[in-house]
């Protein structure tokens, strides 16, 4: 059993059926994104920053653009895309820096995510521009104040209340933990993988409890992937193909646990009040790399677009599909680019979060907490 379960198989199972019976339907969908370029919906068109997806062939397959960029960093439709639409939400949630987002904020919900950006202020500074994830959430503040502006406090609560939450970071905190300046030569870093991942879970834990204070009570905060498996850390730390990095893939599941342990914590503090689901993204993403056949891919390892060497640009011109760079069945590939899965990865991951057991889930699924009635 694993080491979350500290408080014995009795109490965590009075805990789970506490739980369950709280679930009641709901009838709206709204969310509120927050994370990097994993789920970025297009903050990043609005920085000056060298983290951007607003040219061809970024989003050609996204069918409300008609096939045209957006600023998502993949060819389709994104994970909260995906959940959301699965929900019956009305549209997808809009960037917050985009013109007059906040007047869907009551409707939608906002995305507040940034490319490049991490747990701490720091990552990401060799891309310039970049929103971390404190000051996503300052921005929610702001959305915060419109909301009670045009509904009230009391009916803000009760919104803020049955909105989803999701925040999905701490990959790019990862990626800068290993990346070298000079590509093929490691930093000297003196913070150990353990002092690590315990400054991350520590950060991202007090953004956490800020989105409580600020009236969070539904929230998804998933875990950081298998990056040693992204072509991106396999090509500089030259792995061969069919291999991950064992060191990379080590830390991120040292944080992961971690954060599973923090957040089984914060249920116990903060339950019936508020629900903090842990999303386990790595074990999905690593079983439809290990077993890719059987989700109907047949590349595992490379990207669809942007070649298998540095510096992995996935650019063209307006005539995307003429191009010899870009794969020519998307379906059949896991990774988009040398960082992001596919639009076929993403909706198998939505599907196991909103759907699956709680391997994949916990303590529920995003369908449950959905549902869930918060005290």
């Amino acid at each position: 059993m694993e080491s979350v379960f500290f408080l014995g198989k009795h109490s965590l199972y009075a805990f789970l059926i506490a739980l369950s019976s709280h679930i009641l339907p709901c009838f709206s969908y709204t969310s509120f994104v927050f994370g990097d370029s994993l789920v970025d919906g297009g903050n990043n068109n609005y920085l000056f920053t060298l983290s951007k997806a607003d040219a061809p062939p970024y989003g050609i397959d996204f069918k409300p653009s008609g096939g045209q960029p957006t600023g998502r960093f993949t060819n389709g439709r994104t994970i909260p895309d995906i959940v959301g639409e699965a929900m019956g939400g009305q549209s997808y949630p809009p960037p917050y820096l985009a013109p007059n987002a906040a007047a869907y904020s009551i409707q939608t919900g906002i995305n507040y995510a940034s490319g490049a950006s991490g747990i701490l202020d720091d990552t990401g500074t060799l891309f310039i521009g970049r929103l971390p994830l404190k000051e996503q959430i300052n921005n929610f503040v702001k959305t915060r104040e419109y909301i009670v502006g045009v509904m009230g406090v009391t009916n803000t609560t009760n919104l803020l209340k049955n909105a989803i939450f999701s925040i999905t970071t701490g990959s790019n905190d990862v990626i800068n933990y290993f990346q070298p300046i000079i590509p093929f030569l490691r930093n000297n870093n003196n913070v150990s993988p353990n002092m690590f991942q315990d400054f991350l879970v520590s950060n991202l834990t007090v953004q956490l409890e800020r989105l409580y204070v600020l009236g969070a009570r539904k929230v998804v905060v998933v875990g950081v992937g298998p990056l040693g498996c992204i072509p991106f850390i396999r090509a500089i730390d030259l792995i061969p193909s069919g291999e991950c990095s064992g060191e990379v893939n080590a830390l991120v599941q040292g944080y992961n646990q971690k954060l599973k342990e923090k957040l089984y914590q914060m249920n116990r503090d903060l339950w019936p009040s508020a629900v903090f689901v842990y999303a386990n993204s790595y074990d999905i993403f690593r079983d439809i790399i290990l077993n890719h056949h059987i989700y109907g891919f047949e590349d595992n390892h490379g990207p669809c677009c942007g070649g298998y060497f540095p510096p992995f640009v996935c650019y063209e011109g307006r005539d995307v599909n003429s191009s010899s760079s870009v794969c020519s069945d998307r379906k059949k590939y896991v990774f988009w680019d040398a960082y992001h899965p596919t639009e076929a990865a993403n909706l198998v991951v939505a599907d196991q979060l909103l759907n699956g057991d709680k391997s994949r889930s916990y303590p529920m699924n995003i369908r449950e907490l959905y549902n869930y009635d918060i005290k």
